[in-house]
C-alpha cells in the first residue's frame, strides 16, 4: 500500500507541475487520486498502462477567440475554451459555462469531473466541457446573440454529434443554446439535433432537460435517506442559489414532503420559515431576471439578509445549488452543529476539501457533486437518443428514466464503497466506480 500511495502522489505532483496556477483542476484530480489506492491494490494492471497519468491528461484543448459587438457598436474580445477530456465511453459530453471567473482551469476541473459523472450515469458519454469569460448578466439578446454567433463560428469545427456535445451550464440555458445551435445550422448546413443539448422542445428538445440537475439531486439525497430508513418528509433544507438547478432542487423537495426555507443569490440570503414560495422565486429569477430580495417585497413574512451566508441557518439537509467551494470548513461545522443530517451536491465541487472532511467526520450522509448532479447530463444523454431515433418521449417517461439513472449511481457508489471497505463514503464509492468504468474501456481500446 505504501508504494501504491507514493505513486499516486507522484502522479498528482506531476499534475501541479504541468498545470502551473489551475488550483481548482489540482483540487478536482487531488479529490478522485485520494480513493484510488485501493484500486491499484486490487488492479495493478491500472498502474502498468498508466491509466492514471492518461486520465488526468486532456485529449485536446482548445482555446480561442471570440470577438462580439455590442449595441453601441463597440468591440469586445473575449476568451472561448472547449476542453474535450476524455471519450473512452463515447463522444465528449460536458456543459458551456459564460462567467466572469471562466478560465483554463475552471473548464479542466469540470471537464475532469464531468469523466466520472458521465461515467456514473452508464450511458455512452465521454467527459467535456466548454465556455468563455464572457458575462451574460446585463447585456441584450441582441449582445447575446452576437457572442453567441461568434462563440460558435469557431466552435463548431471542433464538435457533432459523433464527436463532442455540448450543453448548459452556468450563464448558457435554452436561448443561448438556441442561438448556437442556429449559428451552427447555418455554417454546416446541416440539421444536426444531436450536436447540442438543452435545446427548445419546438426543434429538438427533450422533456425534463431543465429540471433534470435538480430533480437529479434530490432523487439521489432520497435514495441515501431511504438507504438508511428515511426520507424528505418534514425535513427543514436549505437550498443555495436561485438559479435553474436550485429552483427544480426545490420543486422535487416540496413533492416529496420537505420544506425549503432558505435560498440565495450571489447579493444575499432569502428566509422564509412557512417554505419558500417558489412561483415567486420562478417570476423574479426566471421571467423578470430580478434579485432574490425582490421576494421580500411580496412575501412580507421572509426575510432578507444581504451578503448573508445561507449555511448559518438550521436545518436537515443541505443542498448546495450555486458553484465551486461554497461550503468552507466553518460552514460544514456550523451545518453538522445544527443538526445537519444529510448533504447533496447539485452544483459542482461546492464543497472545500475541508468541508468534506468535516462531513465524513461527522458520519452524516454526503452526497458528492459527481454523483448527485449527474441527472442533468444524465437527461441530455437521453435528449440524445431521442434525436438519433428522430423520437420524442413524455415528460413522464423521461422523468422515470431519469429517476432510474439516479437509483443505479446510488446502487453503484453505495456497493462500490462496501467492496473496498468503506461502507457509507459515497465519495469513495463514486470516484472509484466511475474510475474503473472510463479505466476499464481505455485498457481495452489501447494505447491511444
Amino acid at each position: 500500500m505504501p508504494d501504491v500511495r507514493e505513486t499516486i502522489e507522484t502522479i498528482y505532483q506531476q499534475v501541479i507541475t504541468r498545470n502551473p496556477g489551475e488550483t481548482e483542476f489540482h483540487q478536482a484530480v487531488n479529490e478522485v487520486l485520494e480513493s484510488l489506492s485501493v484500486v491499484l491494490v486490487k488492479y495493478p494492471e491500472y498502474a502498468d498502462q498508466r491509466i492514471i497519468e492518461r486520465i488526468c491528461e486532456p485529449e485536446r484543448q482548445i482555446i480561442f477567440r471570440v470577438p462580439w459587438t455590442d449595441d453601441k457598436g463597440d468591440i469586445h474580445i473575449n476568451r472561448g475554451f472547449r476542453v474535450e477530456f476524455n471519450s473512452a465511453l463515447g463522444p465528449y459530453k460536458g456543459g458551456l459555462r459564460f462567467h466572469p471567473s471562466v478560465y483554463l482551469g475552471i473548464i479542466k476541473f469540470l471537464g475532469f469531473e464531468q469523466i466520472f459523472k458521465n461515467a456514473l450515469t452508464g450511458l455512452p458519454i465521454g467527459g467535456g466541457k466548454g465556455g468563455s469569460d464572457f458575462d451574460p448578466k446585463g447585456r441584450s439578446d441582441g449582445e447575446i446573440m452576437r457572442f453567441c454567433q461568434s462563440f460558435m463560428t469557431e466552435l463548431y469545427r471542433h464538435i457533432g454529434q459523433y464527436t463532442d456535445v455540448p450543453a448548459g451550464d452556468i450563464g448558457v440555458g435554452g436561448r443561448e443554446i438556441g442561438y448556437m445551435f442556429g449559428q451552427y445550422k447555418r455554417i454546416t448546413n446541416r440539421y444536426e439535433s444531436g450536436v447540442l443539448t438543452g435545446k427548445g422542445m419546438c426543434y429538438g428538445g427533450s422533456q425534463v432537460r431543465t429540471e433534470a440537475t435538480g430533480y437529479g439531486t434530490v432523487f439521489f439525497v432520497d435514495e441515501m435517506l431511504k438507504a438508511h430508513k428515511d426520507g424528505f418528509e418534514g425535513k427543514r433544507v436549505l437550498v443555495s442559489g436561485s438559479g435553474n438547478v436550485a429552483i427544480y432542487a426545490t420543486e422535487k423537495v416540496h413533492e416529496l414532503g420537505g420544506k425549503v426555507i432558505a435560498c440565495s443569490d450571489s447579493n444575499g440570503v432569502i428566509i422564509d420559515e412557512k417554505g419558500i414560495n417558489l412561483e415567486l422565486v420562478q417570476q423574479l429569477k426566471e421571467v423578470e431576471r430580478r434579485r432574490i430580495k425582490d421576494y421580500t417585497k411580496y412575501e412580507t413574512d421572509a426575510r432578507y439578509i444581504e451578503k448573508g451566508n445561507i449555511w448559518d441557518v438550521p436545518c436537515d439537509i443541505a443542498l448546495p445549488c450555486a458553484t465551486q467551494n461554497e461550503i468552507n470548513t466553518k460552514d460544514a461545522k456550523t451545518l453538522v452543529k445544527n443538526g445537519c443530517i444529510a448533504i447533496g451536491e447539485g452544483a459542482n465541487m461546492p464543497t472545500s476539501p475541508g468541508g468534506i472532511k468535516v462531513f465524513q467526520d461527522a458520519k452524516i450522509l454526503y452526497g458528492p457533486g459527481k454523483a448527485a448532479n449527474a441527472g442533468g447530463v444524465a437527461t441530455s444523454a437521453l435528449e440524445m437518443q431521442q434525436n438519433a431515433s428522430r423520437d420524442s418521449w413524455t415528460f413522464e417517461y423521461t422523468e422515470e428514466r431519469l429517476q432510474q439513472i439516479m437509483k443505479n449511481i446510488h446502487r453503484d457508489c453505495f456497493e462500490t464503497a462496501e467492496e473496498f471497505g468503506e461502507p457509507g463514503n459515497y465519495v469513495m464509492g463514486a470516484n472509484v466506480a466511475g474510475f474503473i468504468r472510463v479505466a476499464d474501456s481505455m485498457m481495452a481500446l489501447g494505447v491511444v
